[in-house]
């Protein structure tokens, strides 16, 4: 006690600003997407219809949500573990586009193709959280470094939608890893496919305008 009461009350550390300078470099990626290339920018009218049929989808979803966790799935379809990122690759995307294969002679067999399983199978199977932000992830992971398909862009709708807002903060980063990479293969489509940079167009809408992420979103044309 008699210590402590020798001790000041306020006591001030003697701090070299210096020293603190050299350690507060961070660098940090803050970059949006890449602006569409020109006259493919989405229109402001065309981004609100989206978000509108978007949540028509999600709403129809939830209010079915029990109805398809009674039904039971095709025998010949087995879904893949959480954990399994290959076997979601595959079973999302179906072989043909897992195997890279342009296309399949007659007599090549390469099992189910997943893809032609109706497009309710895809809003109903991944109903758990956990499930869906694994998958979601498993197909990023995919399209970082692989050509956008329709398959691909079918099933990123569709886990989107099984989204629950508020978002964690992994799925958070995750759709914003999704807009940006849409915009990178936007920019660097050869061909201007107006219907491939449409879905692009589309999930960069999703992304900014429903999941709120504004800073990504495409100035309108």
């Amino acid at each position: 006690r008699i210590e402590a009461a020798r001790c000041p009350d306020v006591v001030v550390a003697q701090i070299d600003p210096k020293k603190l300078r050299k350690k507060q470099t961070v660098n940090i990626s803050i970059s949006g997407c890449q602006p569409a290339p020109e006259g493919y920018s989405p229109t402001l009218k065309w981004q609100q219809q989206q978000v509108a049929n978007f949540s028509a989808v999600r709403q129809s979803l939830n209010k079915h949500r029990n109805h398809w966790r009674s039904q039971h799935l095709d025998s010949n379809v087995t879904m893949p573990k959480s954990e399994d990122e290959e076997g979601w690759k595959k079973f999302c995307l179906g072989e043909r586009v897992y195997s890279e294969i342009d296309a399949l002679s007659d007599d090549e067999n390469l099992g189910i193709d997943y893809i032609k399983v109706s497009i309710v199978l895809s809003l109903s199977v991944p109903l758990l959280k956990a499930t869906v932000t694994s998958v979601l992830e498993y197909l990023i992971s995919w399209f970082g470094e692989k050509k956008f398909t329709p398959e691909l862009g079918r099933w990123l709708y569709a886990l989107l939608a099984c989204l629950e807002k508020p978002l964690l903060p992994e799925a958070h980063s995750l759709i914003r890893q999704l807009a940006r990479r849409c915009s990178e293969v936007r920019v660097l489509e050869e061909n201007k496919n107006e219907e491939q940079i449409s879905a692009l167009n589309l999930i960069i809408c999703l992304v900014s305008r429903y999941f709120d992420q504004r800073d990504l979103a495409d100035e309108p044309s």
